[in-house]
């Protein structure tokens, strides 16, 4: 066990939309410590999203973030020498990081030109509640949803 809490490191803002929550996500999207690759990409899909939507690029990400964000999850717990699947609610914290690692997952996965055409598609698709990311996030409330009775477990 840890002797202490791991403090938390402070984010600089993103110098264009000065936005902390931009940094994390850039964070998220960085390979191999490449920050100037992944700021390129997501700046690139941003602008690729205003011009699809005619509105603040920023502002449809921020829509789809939280579309993606999930409330409930499962986690397992063994009870008795059976494991069950107990519906439990998400950190804030973790709220916000299991939506951006969904949202950079199955951009990554889907079949368009550049990572920031893959990622301008997956952040309209959640803005508008369809595509992989929030299809997860629904998947996820279901599994919760269907393992309610096993709530009682919970520590």
């Amino acid at each position: 066990m840890r002797k202490g809490k791991s403090k938390k490191r402070i984010l600089l803002p993103d110098p264009i939309y000065n936005d902390t929550l931009v940094t994390r996500f850039v964070n998220n999207l960085m390979y191999d410590g490449k920050k100037n690759t992944a700021n390129k990409i997501f700046h690139e899909a941003i602008d690729i999203v205003a011009k699809r939507n005619n509105e603040s690029g920023v502002e449809v990400w921020k829509k789809a973030l939280s579309n993606v964000t999930p409330q409930v999850e499962v986690r397992s717990r063994r009870v008795g020498g059976a494991t069950f699947q107990i519906p439990s609610e998400v950190r804030p914290e973790r709220k916000v990081a299991l939506a951006m690692k969904w949202l950079i997952s199955y951009s990554r996965k889907r079949n368009e030109k550049s990572m920031a055409h893959k990622l301008a598609g997956e952040i309209i698709s959640a803005a508008k509640e369809e595509g992989a990311a929030f299809k997860k996030k629904e998947d996820v409330h279901k599994m919760a949803e269907a393992n309610k009775a096993f709530s009682h477990f919970r520590f």
